[in-house]
């Protein structure tokens, strides 16, 4: 799987108000692998505008800096290459997308979502698994031990490779279990992977003990009040065995 974790720098919030695209980083992840750097894209941009005093206070890219890079519609083909077919991982992709669609816009180039596979919004899913929390890039850091030290301003490589990290974090245990076991056993040869099968050696099962089955239970009565229903794992508790069954 193709992954292009994304993240832009703006002349300002709204793109409403004329605000443009001034940096652009695009890092390449593949079955949850980053790529070498050499295979990343990142550009500065002139946005043929000053940045706003809020957004220079940000990013700190002043206009003098940006003055002698290309205009967004030098890179757009560049750019499109480079992400196509890919999934998009953005933080607050809503954001993003709409300048990008702006910059597309303006050259005849569609939008983002013509380009790509599909776009994940990794804000979104922070809010539905830390619902009233802070989710920020610097929170998510913060509340999954990643180190930020090194980021002082906001700038579009460095939140990219941290939303790389936070992303691998959030979702360690769902998409893993696929690409794990293809990449372990799953070879598309049936006679092959039962005989890899064959040779493993016995899996040593533990048994949970009734504490811990007991806090387990209570951790998912706990969800199934923030959910309101019942959650995901409830699908995959035993059933009680009946007399019937059980004779």
């Amino acid at each position: 799987m193709r992954q292009i974790i994304l993240d832009t720098e703006t002349t300002g919030l709204r793109v409403e108000d004329g605000n443009r695209i001034l940096e652009i980083a695009a890092v390449e992840m593949i079955d949850r692998k980053l790529s070498p750097p050499e295979r990343h894209l990142h550009r500065y941009i002139n946005p043929e505008r000053d940045s706003e005093e809020g957004a220079l206070n940000v990013h700190g890219l002043t206009t003098d800096f940006l003055a002698d890079k290309p205009r967004f519609a030098a890179i757009a083909e560049e750019f499109l290459r480079f992400v196509a077919g890919a999934e998009l991982i953005i933080h607050n992709a809503p954001f993003d997308v709409g300048f990008l669609n702006e910059e597309l816009g303006r050259l005849g180039l569609g939008k983002i979502t013509d380009h790509v596979a599909s776009v994940v919004d990794t804000l979104k899913m922070a809010k539905d698994n830390f619902p009233g929390k802070r989710n920020s890039l610097d929170a998510l850091c913060d509340r999954y031990e990643i180190d930020r030290s090194g980021r002082t301003l906001h700038g579009a490589l460095i939140d990219c490779e941290l939303l790389s990290e936070v992303y691998l974090a959030m979702t360690r245990g769902q998409d893993s279990l696929l690409i794990d076991f293809l990449s372990d056993g799953g070879s598309g040869d049936a006679a092959a992977d039962k005989a890899r099968r064959d040779a493993r050696k016995p899996r040593l099962i533990i048994q949970p003990s009734a504490a811990e089955i007991a806090a387990h239970g209570a951790y998912l009565d706990e969800m199934d009040k923030i959910i309101k229903g019942d959650c995901l794992w409830r699908e995959y508790e035993p059933k009680p065995v009946t007399e019937a069954e059980a004779a």
